[in-house]
């Protein structure tokens, strides 16, 4: 690994940073009706004032060709950008997955007409999309997908699309989004997918947000009554939309990223400063300090792990399938590390007011938002097997549904 910029990267570095320190806010914003997840009316506000003003100076979305708004730069500038930008207190991000993942595919298989109407929208800001994948029955298996999508019967060669998607980040504020349809089950399940944008503001589209432990809505339920959307909305070929799933799950894995918050630093920190049995600090506890070894440990594979996937975009080259080790290890370190902590609290670890708990309660997010992150953007059990199999090159899982027809398969009912 290579853990300097090349002088190119500086270079690009300094003026990104130049840029950052004359436009970027100064301040956080703040409000009070927003949820974790959900967008309150002042921060989103915000949040789109600086899209607007990134994408005028062509750092929105760095890696897009020129002609949709972007720099026609590389993999590594984005990554510097997003570095240098991360140093300043900038709004919540409502337009990660719509740019990262649901307007690259648009433009990758629609015509020239639909990207001219939704990149340049969605790059300033002014429009927000929504992945719709996942569903009750099917978990982290977007093949098996049962949301229907069938010809309307007036022959006009429109589509009705009927059916239910669950944990839709964003939806409640989305004004577009990309959905995958069951449109031929005599097929087997990846072979009888297609995918489809649509208005969120239809009147056939409900979407109800989902209550989450940590008191944030986020995430929702969706579901579609009749839905009808016209065969130029289609993403690709009919029945070919497990392919351009692919190219929305390979940038998924670029754009949701690990997990953030309160680390080992702020556990020590706050160790040093809470009392023990013995009256001195907690952090003497032996059994706590290995735990804070562990946590060190774990941090550091992270960081060069994340250096690799760096050394390799610096390289011109592709990440590979590694970049799955680190929401697993992440995500597990952040459940171990909030729930140490709050136990470390003793019986004030039931207080989770951020006016009183330490960090604004900080912890006690964690405790409450880990869980979900083992599940969003590939449950621990897919990327282990990604990892499993496209790492180590073990054998992959025996698949017995993988030729049998989807309306041939068994329900457990």
């Amino acid at each position: 690994m290579d853990f300097n910029d090349t002088p190119d990267e500086a270079a690009y570095r300094a003026q990104a940073k130049t840029w950052l320190d004359a436009n970027a806010p100064k301040k956080a914003v703040s409000d009070a009706n927003e949820g974790e997840g959900g967008e309150g009316g002042g921060s989103m506000a915000a949040s789109k004032a600086w899209q607007a003003k990134k994408a005028a100076a062509g750092y929105a979305q760095i890696t897009w060709p020129k002609e949709w708004g972007g720099q026609g730069g590389n993999p590594i500038q984005q990554v510097i950008f997003n570095e240098e930008e991360a140093r300043h207190p900038i709004p919540p991000n409502p337009f990660q997955i719509g740019l990262g993942m649901c307007v690259p595919t648009v433009a990758t298989f629609a015509d020239q007409a639909t990207k001219d109407r939704f990149v340049g929208p969605a790059l300033r800001g002014e429009e927000i999309w929504c992945q719709l994948f996942s569903e009750p029955s099917g978990g982290s298996d977007v093949a098996a997908a049962r949301t229907k999508a069938v010809r309307a019967a007036d022959g006009s060669g429109d589509w009705i699309i009927s059916g239910q998607k669950v944990w839709t980040t964003g939806a409640q504020f989305s004004d577009f989004g990309i959905v995958v349809c069951r449109t031929n089950a005599d097929a087997p399940k990846h072979k009888g997918l297609t995918m489809f944008w649509l208005d969120m503001h239809d009147p056939g589209v409900e979407v109800k947000p989902i209550h989450q432990m940590s008191g944030g809505s986020g995430f929702n339920e969706v579901f579609f009554t009749d839905v009808r959307v016209k065969d130029s909305q289609r993403i690709g070929a009919i029945d070919d939309g497990w392919k351009v799933s692919l190219v929305t799950l390979m940038n998924e894995r670029l754009a949701v990223g690990g997990a953030s918050g309160a680390g080992w630093r702020e556990f020590m920190e706050a160790a040093r400063s809470i009392p023990g049995a013995d009256g001195g600090p907690v952090l003497k506890d032996s059994a706590l300090r290995e735990k804070l070894a562990d946590w060190y440990v774990q941090a550091e594979g992270l960081k060069h792990t994340r250096n690799r996937t760096m050394t390799a975009l610096s390289r011109g080259q592709t990440p590979g399938p590694e970049s799955s080790i680190g929401k697993i290890v992440s995500a597990l370190m952040m459940q171990d590390l909030g729930n140490s902590a709050v136990e470390m609290l003793d019986q004030y670890g039931i207080i989770d007011d951020p006016a009183l708990a330490p960090l604004q309660a900080a912890f006690h997010s964690s405790v409450m938002f880990a869980p979900g992150l083992r599940i969003a953007g590939g449950t621990d059990e897919i990327l282990k097997n990604i990892i499993a199999e496209r790492v180590l090159g073990l054998p992959g899982d025996i698949r017995v549904d993988k030729d049998v027809a989807f309306k041939d398969m068994p329900t457990g009912r």
